[in-house]
């Protein structure tokens, strides 16, 4: 039997439904519950869920003797305890790189969304109060040409870099190491946060979460940037210092932000809904219909393997 937590796409669904006669649907829309699913969980030999599902060591100690695999709708696993499954001999399976294109996209969205203080048009569009032009509304920043900074250049940073080069951006990018040749593209390496966060315009945040990573983004590295830089987050929420941002953006240190992603989602600090300068979005960097269908695809992909071989 399969336990799905959320809805998933039609085109997934009826796969699902082809390789797995039972299925049990949860249908949560909100807050996760892991009440619901320990009352569900009898008799399920695979569990699809999301990064919206925790599946703590408390839940997955609790799960029946016959879960054998775990799928996540993501890339990421932080919402998922492996030491916990790993002890109970669960498989864990997750959906990379059929997300790193959509994503790209996203990240190169918000870029130009918070150069052209896109957001704030739009709301002075709808609110009534475009009063007509003259050579000073509304000034925004230009993209082409300037130079794009990458922290986490894995699949997404890469497609990201090269979409950006489109705009004639000059690639620099933090890493744990550096790249091959071939894969860095001509993008300028940095070993250094100093170095890297001094020389560009725009950072695009792409590194994993984890501790690592955790509030990466701080007061201390902030300070390192240009005056009038700008920040965007489709990562983690994690690896940003929420309170260190808010205050840049609203001292105008920082230009602007375009954020996918928060710490507490769906909770982030209410700071940031007063802020003109921050265009946010509900952690959509992955939802094309495309990419969507192929994420669940890949999920199923997984649990096949870890039942049947």
């Amino acid at each position: 039997m399969l336990l799905i937590t959320r809805e998933i796409p039609e085109a997934v669904a009826m796969r699902a439904a082809r390789e797995h006669p039972q299925i049990r649907q949860l249908g949560i829309t909100g807050l996760f519950d892991p009440a619901l699913v320990l009352a569900n969980v009898a008799g399920v030999a695979a569990i699809l869920c999301t990064p919206a599902d925790r599946f703590d060591a408390a839940l997955i100690g609790a799960l029946s003797a016959s879960v054998k695999v775990i799928a996540t709708y993501s890339v990421g696993l932080e919402h998922i305890d492996q030491q916990a499954a790993a002890a109970r001999g669960i498989v864990i399976c997750n959906t990379p790189d059929v997300l790193s294109t959509a994503t790209a996209e996203l990240a190169l969205t918000l870029m130009l969304m918070a150069a052209r203080r896109a957001g704030e048009g739009e709301r002075l569009l709808r609110a009534g109060r475009w009063a007509g032009l003259s050579p000073t509304f509304h000034l925004g920043h230009g993209v082409a040409g300037k130079v794009l900074g990458i922290f986490g250049m894995g699949r997404i940073g890469r497609e990201l870099a090269a979409m950006a080069r489109g705009l004639n951006m000059e690639i620099h990018y933090r890493n744990r190491s550096r790249l091959a040749p071939a894969l860095e593209g001509g993008a300028m390496y940095y070993d250094d946060d100093r170095e890297f966060l001094g020389a560009i315009d725009f950072l695009s945040i792409n590194a994993p979460g984890g501790d690592a990573t955790r509030h990466w983004l701080n007061a201390e590295r902030i300070a390192q940037m240009k005056q009038g830089a700008i920040v965007v987050n489709t990562g983690r929420g994690s690896t940003v210092d929420d309170a260190a941002l808010i205050a840049a953006l609203r001292s105008g240190h920082l230009a602007a932000a375009g954020l996918d992603v928060f710490n507490n989602e769906p909770h982030l600090h209410p700071d940031y809904l007063t802020l003109e300068n921050a265009v946010l979005l509900p952690h959509i960097g992955s939802a094309t219909v495309e990419t969507r269908a192929a994420m669940g695809f890949l999920a199923l992909d997984g649990i096949a393997r870890a039942l049947w071989g």
